[in-house]
């Protein structure tokens, strides 16, 4: 097989089950579920579930075993199992495959996120496993060789029913990336699952990140010197100078945000650019000044740092205030309070699923937000502002060194010059010697002659 993961590489609980702990505070509208009209095909064109049941489990005798092949995305797959393990003899070995692999085009690949379940007659009790590959002609396959435990399959478990059928089923979602700037990849109702289990994961991310940046941002700011050398070169420029230096084209950040970003092998990758681009779509919406005042006044998110105006990130403030604010303003905190205790507040089953999933999307619509004004102000910092002030501190380190060469040069040139002026005053006091020597001289020729 071409692509093996690891056992630990899946999820192996139920997604109704999976619940989520230490999340943040949610303080912006929940993320949208509707799809751009950008011409390209949206998430939920090219997501597709298929469901396998496989009759006499158990007296399966074959090595191998495919299903028929389904369509999605425009590319057609299939799963292949092996009942009594592959290359190991007691788990079950699963893996999704690309369907006629050897009949497509030279350079073919098919990007795609997808989950593969065993189900229990028990839902919450079935086994999940999900990954992120790019299929191509020499890893056209993907998938777990241990999946489970074949007594785990064969025994009273609930996997195998009273007939001795077994039912897979598999979620593929193939990924349209873009690397100029953050996308949707996941069918809504894909991507609520996925958050489920793995929004703490994209948590972890965005607040690492955020906290490295804002360590950083403080280092700065502790290096007393340093931060009275920056402040003293912020507060001599002109106006229009720090307007430059404070703003840069979303194009050119949001580019090195994917590429930071979007790792190809990470499963959260897709739930990480969904959170970014959710983040980066209340940034944009915060560019009416009405509706961004009238969210101030109400208190619904944070102070801002960054706005987008004319397709430019533009930092809000002044430079030094967002600096501070960014090294010292705590994170916000996480929240105690997940879905899990929604049902604890006396809410139905119907109020918990809405509520749980505006919570999520709040939750990664504000992940996106914060990590996308950090990285903004850093970006800008670090390649505008700090670029002008070391080449102001050059400037003027270069700027002394002229100085300290002309006072030099003038220095020299004067010691020079009293050298000289010393000279000639020894030269003209041995003349008015000399003169004074043969004055006398003569005086006394004089002297002699008269007598």
């Amino acid at each position: 097989m071409a692509g093996v993961l690891s056992e630990e590489s899946g999820v192996g609980t139920s997604r109704v089950q999976q619940q989520v702990e230490n999340e943040i505070t949610p303080t912006l509208a929940p993320y949208r579920d509707t799809d751009e009209d950008d011409g390209e095909q949206k998430p939920s064109e090219l997501y597709g579930k298929y469901t396998w049941k496989i009759e006499k489990f158990n007296q399966i005798t074959k090595r191998e075993l495919r299903s028929n092949a389904f369509e999605v995305g425009g590319y057609k797959w299939y799963i292949l199992i092996y009942p009594q393990g592959c290359d190991v003899s007691d788990h079950l070995s699963l893996f999704l495959c690309v369907a006629n692999h050897d009949k497509l085009l030279p350079g073919w690949s098919h990007f795609a996120q997808f989950t593969i379940a065993v189900i229990n007659k028990d839902s919450k009790k079935s086994k999940y496993s999900d990954t992120l590959h790019r299929f191509w002609k020499k890893e056209h396959d993907r998938g777990w060789k241990k999946f489970m435990e074949l007594s785990k399959v064969n025994g009273h478990d609930g996997f195998v029913d009273y007939s001795d059928n077994l039912i897979i089923k598999a979620q593929v979602q193939v990924i349209r990336e873009k690397p100029d700037r953050p996308f949707r990849c996941l069918d809504c109702q894909y991507r609520r699952e996925l958050v489920k289990v793995y929004l703490t994961n994209v948590e972890q991310i965005c607040r690492r990140f955020v906290e490295e940046r804002r360590s950083k941002l403080g280092k700065l700011i502790e290096d007393k010197a340093r931060w009275l050398s920056f402040s003293a070169f912020w507060s001599k420029i002109d106006q229009t100078s720090r307007r430059r230096i404070s703003r840069e084209k979303t194009d050119v950040i949001l580019k090195v945000v994917v590429k930071h970003f979007f790792i190809m092998k990470d499963i959260t990758s897709t739930l990480v650019m969904e959170s970014l681009y959710s983040g980066l779509k209340a940034l944009e919406g915060q560019t009416s000044k009405k509706e961004w005042k009238k969210l101030l006044d109400s208190e619904k998110i944070p102070t801002p740092i960054v706005r987008v105006e004319n397709d430019m990130f533009v930092l809000v403030d002044d430079v030094l205030l967002l600096l501070e604010r960014a090294a010292t303003e705590p994170l916000p905190p996480k929240d105690e309070k997940g879905p899990q205790n929604c049902t604890k507040n006396g809410h139905s089953g119907e109020d918990f699923d809405k509520d749980c999933i505006e919570h999520d999307e709040r939750c990664l619509t504000e992940l996106g937000r914060m990590t996308l004004e950090i990285f903004v102000l850093n970006y800008i910092f670090s390649n505008k502002i700090e670029v002008a002030y070391q080449e102001a501190v050059a400037l003027k380190r270069q700027e002394e060194l002229i100085r300290e060469e002309e006072e030099a040069s003038w220095k020299a040139e004067n010691d020079q010059k009293t050298k000289r002026g010393a000279n000639e005053r020894k030269k003209k006091s041995k003349k008015k010697q000399v003169g004074g020597k043969l004055m006398k001289s003569l005086d006394l020729d004089i002297l002699n002659l008269g007598s």
